[in-house]
């Protein structure tokens, strides 16, 4: 498994991406709301009830998998033209 992770580091939408998809299984199998999290006591405690559910930790796991895979490339791995990047790209054609 070959990743760019500098690269994905310097991207916010990584950082916006994994986060969620963390969150989002958590939060919808709780079925609180994201208002609902309104200290960091409440986050925390949310956290340590989901890390001791099995289902919610696979459902965050298989989240986590689809966040970091690159579905244009074979495996997990990123393309060899990504993994010579040294900054995310910003052209669009």
């Amino acid at each position: 498994m070959k990743i760019n992770w500098k690269v994905r580091f310097k991207n916010p939408v990584f950082y916006t991406q994994l986060i969620l998809s963390i969150l989002v299984p958590i939060i919808g199998y709780m079925g609180i709301r994201f208002e609902d999290l309104t200290t960091w006591v409440v986050l925390g405690d949310v956290l340590v009830q989901a890390l001791s559910n099995p289902y919610v930790v696979a459902l965050v796991l298989v989240s986590v998998w689809n966040a970091l895979n690159d579905p244009t490339t074979k495996g997990l791995s990123d393309s060899i033209q990504a993994r010579n990047y040294k900054k995310p790209r910003g052209d669009v054609e």
